[in-house]
């Protein structure tokens, strides 16, 4: 470029200089596939049909295949646009009426492995780092479990303590454990039809 005039590289089309041009089918394939994803995150969204195939129920009611509904699912899980698929059981439904947010201070240096030796325990069924907010709230750590009652609760809470002292001497300074009071009604995000 001279003189604030473009070259004549500059003038070309895209084409031109050797860059793809998409297709208008490739367009057109693209928006319906951004449409059905749309279409199938609102139809599951407050939960898979309680069927013997879900998956098939779901393909029905938008009327594709189930085979294509299954591999978008699995292209918005691959890139993120869905987190997880997975059963939410209702645990006070099921006797586990006890559930106990057990919170640690955990030694910034060894959360990770702590973190995930704890997560790793068949009874503990949430567990995630949380940045602390000092000085009233020394907890970086969190492990939710939920028992039959209190005292079982408690339970599991010093099997956990008993594995961090034993597997990561000295990595806790505190904890206490928080029990529910109430439920409350858990949904996700919700897209707008």
């Amino acid at each position: 470029m001279t003189h604030g005039i473009p070259d004549k590289g500059a003038l070309t089309r895209p084409a031109e200089r050797g860059a793809p041009v998409a297709s208008a089918a490739a367009d057109a394939e693209r928006a319906a596939l951004t449409e059905l994803d749309r279409r199938i995150v609102l139809s599951t969204q407050g939960g898979l049909p309680l069927t013997a195939r879900p998956y098939a129920a779901v393909a029905e009611t938008l009327g594709v295949p189930e085979a294509v509904v299954r591999a978008r699912l699995a292209v918005m899980l691959a890139d993120g646009r869905i987190r997880r698929i997975g059963a939410v059981p209702n645990h006070y439904a099921i006797g586990y009426t006890a559930n106990g947010m057990s919170v640690w201070d955990i030694d910034d240096a060894l959360i990770d492995a702590v973190g995930e030796r704890v997560g790793a325990l068949d009874f503990v069924t949430h567990c995630y780092r949380r940045p602390r907010h000092l000085p009233d709230w020394p907890y970086n750590l969190f492990a939710m479990v939920h028992a039959a009652s209190r005292e079982a609760a408690l339970e599991r809470v010093e099997e956990i303590a008993a594995l961090i002292a034993s597997e990561f001497p000295g990595a806790c300074r505190s904890r206490d454990v928080l029990f529910s009071a109430g439920i409350l009604k858990k949904t996700g995000l919700r897209i707008g039809g």
